[in-house]
């Protein structure tokens, strides 16, 4: 090997650590990122209940998994979400709830498997109903190679507008969706609730280290060739 190329080699190496360290150092910055998210989120799941927001609010990331109280009447019809969850695979239930004001909330009544998919094998909600549940924002695209067919009623995600239209729900229709929470005076009812996942994978340490481990390794291989390429040099 020439001595341009071991010297090429070298100055590799040191770069290589340098992009470690940089990436490292964005894990460290996406670990404080996913603990303020994880606090938020069980600050607010597990807070009191708060009206919902107002019909000409914005919501943003700060609004979702709020818990929020609903009061008003289901309508009789409903969309079927493709979902898995603990329970296996099956169908997310939204139903427009409309509030006493006048405004329509999607309100995902919970998860059922195949079985229950048909609404004459559920007890459909009659009256003034109250429930509390996590505010959720739309989800307005699917999955790779999943997309959402409007047209057939078929939903791979929770599209609040994309729903609303094609259940034609009339009035203003709140641009979020609620997961309504476990119902313990109905443990085993259809639709099941309270299977929203509030735990996320936070593995940005576990990057981080491993980006410093690579960047020490560099670095080592660095100084060896460096000191190697010295005592070839003549005195």
């Amino acid at each position: 090997m020439s001595r341009l190329a071991r010297i090429a080699l070298i100055v590799a190496a040191a770069l290589a650590s340098l992009g470690f360290v940089a990436l490292a150092a964005w894990q460290f910055q996406r670990l404080g990122w996913k603990q303020s998210l994880i606090a938020q989120v069980e600050r607010q799941s597990q807070a009191a209940p708060v009206p919902p927001p107002a019909a000409d609010a914005a919501v943003s990331r700060a609004d979702e998994y709020r818990r929020v109280r609903l009061v008003g009447r289901f309508e009789p019809t409903e969309a079927l979400v493709q979902a898995t969850t603990a329970l296996g695979g099956g169908h997310w239930v939204l139903t427009p709830l409309r509030l006493e004001d006048g405004r329509a909330v999607l309100v995902n009544r919970g998860f059922v498997p195949p079985e229950q998919r048909d609404p004459a094998r559920r007890l459909a909600p009659v009256g003034p109903v109250e429930l509390v549940g996590l505010l959720r924002l739309t989800e307005i695209t699917g999955g790779p190679l999943r997309a959402n067919v409007p047209a057939e009623g078929r939903w791979y995600s929770r599209d609040v507008a994309g729903i609303a239209a094609q259940l034609g729900v009339a009035g203003p229709v709140a641009p979020y969706f609620v997961d309504e929470v476990a119902d313990a005076a109905q443990p085993g009812r259809w639709p099941r609730p309270g299977l929203t996942v509030l735990h996320f994978a936070n593995n940005h340490a576990v990057y981080a280290i491993t980006w410093l481990a690579l960047a020490a390794m560099s670095a080592a291989a660095a100084v060896y060739l460096w000191r190697e390429e010295r005592r070839r040099v003549p005195a």
